[in-house]
């Protein structure tokens, strides 16, 4: 082997000067580069190490930043930022004030699209390359990199089949590896699978009927092959589609066998690809797997309840669901206005409805949760795991907006639990039979009941829709908390040299308030503090001062939560110290009163 090559490349520019036999041994060395990083910063693996490959030759054959690259989600783009300018500083990935996990247009002039959710991609560069024809400029490339999974929403339908009737200069990639986070589903996934296996007739081309140029399925880790095509593929007008097949995780072994656990391993051992192992022992359960052990329990004893997902069977536990019973449990794709308004539908006919999606994708379904679910005054149970600030991520992925979007819609229920035991109940609650659907919003991670399997799981109380309660009583300060952020508060107190000053009330329903405990509060406190885990604009402490207002009371209120901006990437602990809302800045806090 020769000397290392990745070392002398800081720009795709370098990348060019080199020969083409020579691009194999960059692909390894960058292949390394990532595993040896990832596997101590943690990050999302499989997604770049499958398109290695395609990464380099992309740079290789086209003129970027000049000719725009977009890629969907953005999971697979670490290749794409090692190799245009950020080498250097990837070490910093995903951590507070580093780079962002995914490609973000003020971080980088090759970034052309920032990205975070699914199926952006093809619009995005159509409008690009619409625009160019617009402005003369009929030579500029415009690529959109996608997956096969992606692919399935009906967002990037809607891109391909305006596309098709364009004279758009667009390459639409599709990097077809058969898996998203989990494996990809549906009818779509069928076609491609008989595709590659040389079963379906060239004439039945899909993507040649929506009049795309379509060429493939080409072996996406032959890099001589795709340097060929795209050379082609250069030369070739309006809008093209590009179809390889690669394998998610190349390169290391494990990631290739095990594409699931390898999408986000967490740190490994960047030679055996051994996942360190952290131990569970003695630790609280994972919100999620609350969730899923719960709503099967549930689902085992009630024959009405359904389970919905929109592709994080994994990541939401509704997988246990799937695993047990396959035919009430669903993985519909990434398609999440597709999720809800099945989930009506089914619920129009009695049936008891889990709609599980993390809270930062619900937002793309927010017109069908207002049309097809609340105006309509169906009860559905959305599932919103993944609320609040979920760490390294960063702003594309933050949870913090439900509580404002949903609490303006009439008819929903909205309830945030302080623990496991308040999720299990209310997932009972629900699944007796509501009036309204319900928002439950839970965080990323675990939660603060150690033996919560042993002691609390399967045994199950009613709550109350709408009550709030006291969990400590004070003389001088009261505190209402929404959700987990409400044990912050309580570890709080408990470090006060005066605790007895401070009263914590729980206020997991954010709809309907508590409207019989607010008017004693507001009697007894001349200053009430509230905290929550999602935007301070239009959210739970919104909702205090507007009743508040409405019924002319004069305490001062003070609201506490994520301030009016976009929180980038760092652990959830160093995301609260910046909001203000972590155990050590509520401590200060109520010591001055």
């Amino acid at each position: 082997m020769s000397d290392n090559l990745l070392s002398n490349i800081n720009n795709p520019t370098d990348l060019r000067q080199l020969d083409e036999a020579q691009l194999p041994q960059v692909a390894q060395e960058l292949r390394n580069f990532i595993i040896d990083i990832v596997s101590v910063k943690e990050g999302h693996l499989g997604a770049s190490l499958g398109v290695v490959e395609l990464t380099i030759a992309l740079h290789y054959v086209f003129d970027t930043p000049n000719d725009l690259l977009i890629w969907d989600v953005g999971h697979q783009a670490y290749g794409h930022k090692i190799l245009t300018g950020r080498k250097e500083i990837f070490h910093t990935n995903r951590q507070l004030g580093g780079i962002s996990g995914f490609p973000k247009r003020s971080e980088s002039i090759y970034d052309a699209f920032g990205v975070g959710h699914s199926s952006t991609s093809i619009s995005a560069a159509l409008g690009m390359a619409i625009a160019s024809n617009l402005k003369g400029d009929y030579d500029k490339q415009h690529i959109a990199v996608i997956g096969d999974s992606s692919i399935a929403s009906g967002m990037a339908f809607e891109g391909l089949n305006h596309a098709g009737v364009t004279d758009a200069n667009l390459l639409v990639i599709l990097n077809d590896n058969a898996i998203g986070i989990d494996p990809s589903v549906g009818a779509l996934k069928k076609y491609l699978t008989a595709v590659k296996e040389g079963k379906n007739p060239r004439q039945n081309n899909m993507i040649k009927s929506l009049n795309f140029d379509y060429s493939g399925p080409i072996n996406g880790h032959d890099i001589f092959a795709v340097i060929k095509e795209l050379k082609r593929l250069q030369k070739v007008k309006g809008p093209k589609f590009l179809h390889i097949i690669t394998t998610k995780g190349k390169g290391l072994q494990q990631a290739e066998e095990n594409q699931v656990k390898y999408h986000a391993p967490g740190k490994f051992d960047a030679i055996t690809g051994e996942i360190h192992i952290k131990s569970d022992e003695n630790l609280p359960p994972k919100y999620q797997d609350v969730f899923g052990l719960t709503v099967l329990d549930l689902a085992k004893k009630n024959k009405k309840i359904i389970g919905i997902t929109p592709a994080m069977p994994s990541g939401s536990s509704l997988k246990f669901m799937m695993d047990a019973l396959p035919k009430r449990a669903f993985d519909v794709g990434i398609a999440e206005q597709h999720a809800v308004t099945l989930a009506a539908g089914m619920a129009t006919q009695g049936m008891v409805v889990f709609c599980n999606i993390y809270s930062t994708f619900l937002q793309r379904a927010y017109d069908q949760v207002i049309h097809d679910v609340a105006l309509q005054n169906l009860p559905v149970i959305f599932c919103l795991d993944r609320a609040g600030l979920v760490g390294e991520d960063g702003a594309t992925h933050h949870g913090v907006f439900d509580l404002a979007y949903l609490r303006c819609i009439p008819n929903i229920i909205i309830y945030s639990p302080l623990n496991e035991i308040g999720l299990q109940n209310i997932l009972y609650t629900a699944q007796l039979g509501l009036n309204n659907p319900i928002s439950i919003r839970y965080p990323r991670g675990r939660g603060v009941v150690a033996d919560w399997q042993s002691k609390n799981f399967g045994k199950y109380d009613k709550i109350e829709i709408g009550k709030a309660i006291c969990l400590q009583k004070g003389s001088k300060v009261a505190v209402l908390s929404n959700g987990t952020i409400g044990n912050n508060v309580t570890l709080a107190i408990a470090k006060m040299q005066h605790p007895e000053t401070i009263a914590h009330y729980d206020f997991s329903f954010v709809k309907p308030l508590d409207e019989s405990l607010l008017p004693v509060i507001f009697a007894k406190f001349e200053t009430v503090i509230t905290i929550e885990d999602g935007v301070i604009k239009g959210g739970f402490g919104g909702a205090i001062v507007e009743f508040a207002c409405s019924h002319n009371y004069t305490s001062k209120i003070i609201i506490l939560g994520i301030p009016d901006e976009f929180i980038e990437q760092g652990t959830v602990d160093e995301l609260q110290q910046y909001c203000k809302i972590d155990v050590k800045s509520l401590e200060i806090l109520f010591s001055n009163y």
